[in-house]
């Protein structure tokens, strides 16, 4: 009997590869390089990472889907313009996360001084790193169950011990408590996934979905329980309401880096899985689902805001922040059902206000790292930073805005009119008052935070690093990650088309 060889498309998963082939290359060049040399380890980490965006450019050349891992019930991982979206999503943001750990990273040099709570030991930090990555980039183009769990925990699994590289006693209280609420979470999806599968018999996303349009009566509350599991597993890892109780702390306890790694890029691996099992599989099933995502979403926003007003701590006002941005994310997923809508019109809203945020937020964080490491990790820490820092604070301005969603943080604007115009398309009208209150609201904290960069300075807080009255000069990765992100965001609210493309792609979800 003949065996099947089945080919493997090399060129699909080219940036998987990429990012796990760096992943190895940092962990042996770790064991082999001493002293000073393990400098080199961050630079090969951006080079690896930068290798895996440029993968992306003859992908984007194809005028078809490209598939491998291929079965007569369907493929297991393809590359649309929704996995090129999001593994560019996931790759840049990677890559202005590195720039930020940077100054932070302990290469064991002879001129460093005795290592701090505050700095991380670059060979651990960069091979978990590279290898959550890869986890996110293949979960971006997984199209089975199967998959979208692997993925999912090989970009968790390395998570927790980046929380805990922390090493002053909050790093493993972090890591502890997303590890037992990841694990939980992930069980309760196992147990979906199992349902589904016995119920159809398919774990490829469109092969579950033709199934359950044509399943027997008796099995329907069965896949229907298994698919609502199912995306109970994904809603912790986007930090939706009542999975979000890990955040702040994991946020406050991790390295600043980290905890700007997981609400960007680990969030937006979980929103790329949720927007494939709703979008794809459970589409049949959108009248369960949409409802109660639209319950969660407005009740994420607004938990997220009110408990945002009474922050005093700058990763923590982050935390909460980027809990009420995962509920204006999920507003497109609750207009989806109930109206007639097709799906592929509302659900990319989510994906372009992803893009946005992950710009947004990722300049916020480099500038809480830099006044971290000058001043403190309050928010009236930040008072007066535009005397000391004039670029920082006149960007940190521009990023808040944008979170805010208010001129001249026009991207942020452009992201939140995207959302309700989907909401207004579908009907839902009570969405759009509560998501509508909830803009409101976060103006308050935005604006004071704002407000702060240029009050007046506190005593012994209107210089920089050297103690001076002038201007302290920005360490260079530092200043790299706010030029970036600084720069997509003007970009983006100059000309937000090259986001809001992503509307009008046809077949966007398959």
């Amino acid at each position: 009997m003949p065996f099947d060889v089945q080919s493997i498309d090399w060129l699909a998963i080219a940036p998987v590869v990429a990012v796990a082939a760096a992943a190895l290359v940092v962990l042996l060049a770790d064991l082999f390089l001493e002293g000073a040399r393990k400098r080199a380890l961050p630079w090969l980490t951006l080079v690896g990472l930068g290798i895996a965006l440029v993968l992306l450019l003859p992908l984007r050349d194809d005028d078809t889907a490209r598939a491998t891992f291929c079965s007569p019930s369907g493929c297991s991982y393809e590359v649309t313009d929704l996995t090129l979206v999001l593994q560019l999503v996931l790759l840049g943001s990677a890559f202005v996360v590195v720039l930020l750990s940077m100054p932070m990273a302990r290469d064991g040099g002879p001129d460093g001084a005795e290592d701090t709570e505050s700095e991380i030991p670059a060979g651990e930090y960069h091979f978990l790193l590279l290898s959550s990555v890869a986890g996110a980039v293949a979960l971006a183009g997984a199209r089975d169950l199967l998959t979208l769990v692997v993925a999912l925990e090989t970009l968790s699994l390395p998570a927790f011990a980046l929380v805990g590289l922390r090493r002053d006693g909050h790093g493993g209280e972090a890591a502890l408590k997303f590890f037992l609420l990841s694990v939980a979470s992930t069980a309760v999806m196992l147990f979906g996934v199992s349902l589904v599968y016995g119920s159809t018999g398919s774990v490829h996303l469109a092969r579950i979905a033709a199934d359950l349009g044509t399943l027997d009566p008796r099995l329907e509350k069965v896949a229907a329980t298994g698919a609502v599991l199912t995306l109970v597993g994904f809603a912790f890892k986007v930090a939706a309401v009542p999975f979000h109780f890990w955040v702040p702390d994991t946020y406050r306890g991790a390295p600043i880096p980290v905890a700007a790694y997981l609400s960007v890029v680990s969030k937006t691996a979980g929103f790329a899985g949720l927007l494939l099992v709703a979008g794809i599989a459970f589409k049949p099933y959108a009248h369960i689902w949409g409802p109660g995502l639209a319950v969660v979403a407005a009740v994420t926003m607004t938990a997220g805001n009110v408990a945002a007003l009474r922050q005093t701590d700058a990763v923590r006002l982050l935390a909460w922040s980027s809990i009420a941005q995962s509920g204006y994310v999920l507003v497109p997923f609750g207009t989806a059902a109930g109206h007639g809508e097709d799906l592929a019109d509302t659900l990319p809203a989510a994906v372009a206000y992803l893009a946005v945020y992950a710009v947004m937020n990722l300049g916020a964080f480099a500038v809480v790292t830099l006044v971290a490491r000058e001043r403190g990790g309050l928010v009236s820490d930040h008072r007066g930073l535009f005397r000391a820092h004039p670029v920082a604070a006149l960007g940190m301005a521009f990023f808040l805005l944008c979170l805010a969603g208010i001129p001249p943080g026009l991207a942020g604007l452009f992201a939140k009119v995207t959302v309700f115009q989907a909401v207004v398309g579908s009907g839902t009208g009570w969405l759009a008052v509560v998501m509508a209150v909830n803009v409101v609201i976060g103006l308050y904290y935005y604006l004071a935070w704002t407000a702060q960069l240029f009050a007046p300075s506190a005593p012994g807080l209107a210089a920089g690093a050297g103690g001076g009255t002038g201007t302290a000069a920005i360490p260079m990765p530092l200043a790299a990650a706010l030029a970036v992100t600084g720069t997509l965001g003007v970009v983006l609210s100059v000309a937000p088309q090259v986001v809001l493309h992503v509307l009008t792609v046809p077949g966007l979800l398959g």
